[in-house]
């Protein structure tokens, strides 16, 4: 399910994001007041414990005891709803970072928060980024990492890809890890018994497999992965490791460069 955010009343929400528009005045009653805030923290709510596919204007009333109607007062509709509650979740990505270790080690850090944030709220990962939200706090997570890679000494017309580059491998990293832990629960079927009954098929199926993919059969006995002894799933722990070195072969490549 891919979502694509700006869709609703450009000006207004824009408007709200950047916090040029005069806030509603809450109204006294037996029920708490409703405001923007109220409103997107509520949508935030469902969305973490619900998913993207949950998210409707009368959910978030429900939410809140109020109806749909009650909430168009104060956010036009769904889809604006949706840009600030990306916004306000970005939020949550550090700003700043010491430098005393270098570049390096300030960039390994501001990746894994930015994928520990994604695994956090998955439904983000939902909304394409080919429609970005343009709102400050998505923003400020950009020029986090911007000036951070500064110190690099690059020139922005190369930083500009490499930028793009870190922020497509923390999001890419964290997908595939969302998506396994969202499986099991819309499919029916765990991740050990998925894979439990194709691995013996492959072998009565295509016994030949090594010959035919000798190099996808080397880089497959390379990649074992001993159980940590957390608790967390193998394909997490193996999707984990990968995020390291992708990571960090990327950060070589900067360096190198």
């Amino acid at each position: 399910m891919t979502v694509y955010a700006g869709q609703g009343d450009a000006r207004r929400t824009m408007a709200v994001l950047w916090g040029t528009e005069t806030p509603k005045e809450t109204r006294p009653g037996p029920k708490p007041g409703l405001s923007v805030e109220v409103i997107v923290a509520a949508g935030i709510e469902v969305a973490d414990a619900e998913g993207m596919a949950a998210l409707s204007m009368r959910a978030v009333g429900e939410r809140l005891g109020r109806t749909a109607m009650a909430l168009y007062t104060y956010v036009p509709g769904k889809t604006e709803l949706l840009d600030l509650m990306v916004d306000r979740v970005m939020a949550e990505v550090p700003a700043t970072y010491p430098r005393t270790d270098g570049w390096r080690a300030a960039v390994t850090a501001w990746a894994h928060d930015l994928r520990a944030f994604y695994l956090r709220h998955p439904w983000v990962l939902q909304v394409s980024q080919a429609r970005p939200v343009l709102g400050p706090n998505e923003f400020a997570v950009v020029e986090t990492l911007t000036a951070l890679l500064r110190e690099t000494g690059l020139p922005a017309a190369r930083l500009r890809g490499v930028v793009a580059a870190l922020m497509d491998v923390v999001r890419g990293a964290a997908r595939t890890v969302a998506e396994s832990r969202r499986a099991p629960a819309e499919t029916g079927v765990t991740d050990q018994e998925w894979w439990a009954a194709r691995s013996a098929l492959m072998r009565e199926i295509a016994p030949d497999f090594a010959g035919r993919f000798p190099a996808v059969t080397w880089l497959e006995r390379g990649d074992a992965v001993p159980d940590d002894g957390s608790g967390t799933p193998y394909l997490e722990q193996v999707a984990q490791r990968a995020f390291a070195e992708g990571l960090g072969t990327l950060l070589d490549g900067i360096t190198a460069r």
